[in-house]
């Protein structure tokens, strides 16, 4: 019997958010789950529900003076956890914590079989770094799941992969002078678009340098030139022969969102996923786990993380 494709639902989920005059509402979470019961796909993956991270579980990735930092901003419940982009409110701690318990959740199921991939909707909050938050990102699920990973599931060749508007930075950087975290992002070009990071050039350093690939795309850029850059990105995951993928398949990057400049079709997230599982067949008994990341025109996250979801479930 084939496992089923998981896909995280819940109010605690839902709950991380910044309110409604802010682009990462608390609305993404349902607004996604109600495209998705429509389609096809809906009767074909199982439903789970999130779970919290311990503190732990954070500080696989994180710093023990920044968690304690963001427990104190979330009792104190005002302010901003960085320059300006994500506020402080009573409880993020723990919403932000359900979004790493969740993906590592996802994991687990994964790793046990009891899934055979997973969606995560609200997660892939890849901007945060090791010891900071940055660009509406608390923690770092993408970084914790891959200390996870080695921690807890022993495991060693990790591909992340992002096609996000936004360059991955707090994952790229947190592992940037580690050869055995394979790094692929392809973004809008940073000189047009925060984190100004991402450039081809950044390749890794030390030991890890030639290991990361990094393809920055013009403002925009569409289907077209997302094609040319996934068959570089392909041809890495091939090569490297991953244990396990990550794939962060942020909405931003599709024509309409209010911030961003690339102008992709839900088209390519659902390329992208269904190759994703066929490189992993290949390489790593078909062990996929994929976060929404970004996304702040609704209809297109709802669109583009649903044709994720079929890929999903029609790849097995």
């Amino acid at each position: 019997m084939v496992a089923p494709v998981f896909v995280y639902k819940g109010e605690a989920l839902a709950n991380y958010g910044f309110g409604s005059q802010h682009p990462f509402g608390l609305d993404r979470h349902d607004v996604f789950q109600s495209v998705l019961g429509q389609s096809a796909c809906a009767e074909k993956v199982t439903f789970a529900s999130p779970r919290q991270a311990s503190a732990d579980e954070l500080a696989l990735f994180h710093t023990a003076d920044y968690i304690s930092f963001v427990s104190r901003m979330s009792a104190a419940g005002t302010g901003f956890l960085d320059a300006g982009d994500t506020p402080a409110y009573p409880g993020i701690f723990n919403s932000a914590s359900f979004v790493v318990g969740t993906t590592l959740a996802a994991v687990d199921a994964v790793m046990s079989g009891e899934a055979g991939r997973a969606f995560v909707p609200i997660a892939g909050l890849h901007h945060a770094a090791r010891d900071h938050a940055a660009g509406f990102c608390v923690f770092n699920d993408c970084g914790v799941a891959i200390e996870y990973l080695r921690r807890r599931h022993k495991l060693k060749r990790i591909a992340y992969v992002d096609i996000d508007a936004h360059h991955g930075d707090g994952v790229f950087y947190g592992f940037v002078s580690d050869p055995d975290l394979l790094f692929a992002d392809i973004h809008e070009d940073g000189r047009y678009l925060y984190p100004g990071t991402g450039a081809a050039g950044e390749t890794g350093t030390g030991a890890a340098i030639g290991t990361k690939l990094n393809i920055p795309l013009l403002p925009g850029a569409g289907d077209a030139e997302f094609d040319i850059a996934w068959q570089q990105v392909k041809q890495y995951v091939d090569a490297a022969a991953p244990e396990f993928i990550i794939m962060q398949c942020g909405a931003d990057s599709l024509a309409g969102d209010p911030i961003t400049h690339l102008r992709f079709s839900e088209e390519s997230h659902a390329k992208a996923a269904a190759d994703l599982c066929a490189l992993a067949d290949r390489h790593c008994g078909g062990r996929v786990v994929a976060t929404g990341g970004g996304g702040y025109n609704r209809d297109n996250l709802s669109r583009a993380w649903t044709r994720v979801v079929e890929a999903l479930v029609n790849a097995r």
